[in-house]
């Protein structure tokens, strides 16, 4: 491997900014786990008319952190015949949805269920329930940004979370082969996640965003420039928006993380930079690998790491 490239790699693995957690940290996202939790499914799932007798497709829907309704797809393997599959749950980037079921269809190849769901309020079929006090309504990533309680990513990390709840409540699906995955805001999604919920057997997070966000913010890289134009605005509530963020931060939750974890990220990749994932990344204390791709932006690997993650399900079921 060429030189600079090692050096880039021994930088990036060696890389541990300060955390930014505050002291009630772990006893905010424990309430909040509690409280998802008094909130009922109310699960609905209808028959998609979808074009193969290979599979079963299922429009579905349930019940969120604040009973917004959140929409997404649940697809079988049905020509396996199996009466139990191992469930992967698709987490989408930002400003994206739960996309069509032929996306998924060479998960469905490698024999395993997918649930995919909408982040709410952004381009999918979800909306949002919630009232905001604080922010800019041009971006949810500034929604609520003043208040931890309020913060859009709150919502959306625990409608994720109550994925894996509806994903357990259905009867084709293997409760001890519960299958995280995502990329860049479906990466962060599927870090924390990780982090606040146990039942994940294994998780694949591609060129994740939420980590090390001041770094992200002072840098105007990706989502968070949009944080970046709101201090500008606001430059007196520069304290008061990092210490919000610092709850949502995967570099904060990485040390929670209990299942074997695969990630990747792409060298060149100016919205989410690999310098700030390894903020979370070196922190993971359980089994964990990253694939690095030096001459890629933020489309990662692609295809090439596509047949790696395939890979990597393989060995692990």
């Amino acid at each position: 491997m060429a030189g600079f490239i090692e050096e880039e790699m021994k930088m990036l693995f060696n890389y541990n900014p300060p955390l930014t957690k505050r002291e009630d940290f772990e006893e905010f996202w424990g309430e909040t786990v509690k409280r998802t939790r008094r909130v009922p499914l109310n699960t609905k799932m209808e028959k998609y008319d979808y074009p193969s007798t290979n599979v079963d497709v299922f429009s579905i829907s349930y019940n969120g952190f604040d009973e917004t309704r959140i929409n997404g797809w649940f697809i079988v393997p049905s020509f396996l015949k199996r009466d139990k599959y191992p469930c992967l749950i698709h987490y989408h980037g930002y400003k994206g949805n739960k996309g069509m079921p032929s996306d998924f269809m060479h998960w469905i190849v490698a024999g395993v269920a997918v649930l995919s769901i909408d982040c709410r309020d952004q381009n999918g079929d979800t909306g949002n329930s919630a009232a905001y006090s604080s922010g800019s309504t041009q971006s949810v990533v500034c929604k609520g940004i003043l208040d931890k309680e309020e913060y859009y990513y709150r919502l959306v990390y625990m409608d994720s979370v109550k994925a894996i709840d509806f994903a357990l409540s259905l009867e084709q699906v293997d409760p001890d082969r519960i299958i995280i995955e995502g990329g860049s805001q479906g990466g962060a999604i599927g870090m924390a996640v990780c982090a606040l919920d146990n039942r994940p057997y294994i998780a694949m997070v591609d060129v994740p965003s939420n980590s090390n966000i001041e770094k992200r913010i002072d840098g105007a890289y990706g989502s968070y420039s949009a944080v970046t134009d709101y201090l500008k605005v606001h430059p007196d509530k520069v304290e008061k928006v990092f210490e919000t963020l610092s709850y949502f931060d995967t570099m904060n939750m990485a040390e929670n993380i209990k299942c074997k974890i695969l990630a990747s990220v792409g060298l060149k990749d100016n919205v989410c930079p690999a310098l700030m994932y390894f903020a979370s990344f070196n922190r993971i204390k359980s089994e964990k690998e990253i694939k690095i791709y030096p001459f890629n932006g933020h489309e990662g690997g692609h295809t090439v790491h596509n047949e790696v993650k395939m890979n990597f399900l393989r060995d692990n079921l």
